[in-house]
């Protein structure tokens, strides 16, 4: 009985196992190659690492990068940007002292800020 159970269940299984899995659709005709020219401006992200002086969310972080006494100040455009090591969202103020790498661009007149990993 059992034999007989068996041999029923490969046969209802193996044809699933051939099943065609291509579309038997048309075919589209042939395509053609056409160039593409990309313009644009290569943006380079810097980084600086420091202890932040003061933050908060959604604003402008300050940090007393090393090896300056002159605080770097860098601005953040929306949530999302500020990240512990293992790259979760930091939802707190930063406390000062914490020490941060902040990945940025500097477009002349500011550094906007592409996100910011919590060091400590």
């Amino acid at each position: 009985m059992k034999k007989t159970i068996v041999t029923l269940v490969c046969l209802l299984i193996v044809p699933l196992a051939f099943a065609q899995t291509s579309s038997k659709g048309k075919r589209q005709g042939p395509t053609t190659a056409e160039s593409i020219t990309v313009t644009g401006t290569i943006i380079t992200t810097t980084t600086g690492e420091g202890a932040a002086a003061s933050y908060q969310p959604v604003k402008t972080l300050v940090v007393r990068e090393d090896g300056s006494n002159n605080p770097g100040s860098y601005v953040l455009n929306g949530p999302g940007h500020v990240v512990n090591k293992a790259g979760e969202a930091v939802q707190t103020a930063i406390k000062p002292g914490t020490r941060v790498r902040v990945y940025y661009i500097d477009t002349g007149h500011s550094r906007v800020v592409d996100h910011v990993v919590v060091v400590e």
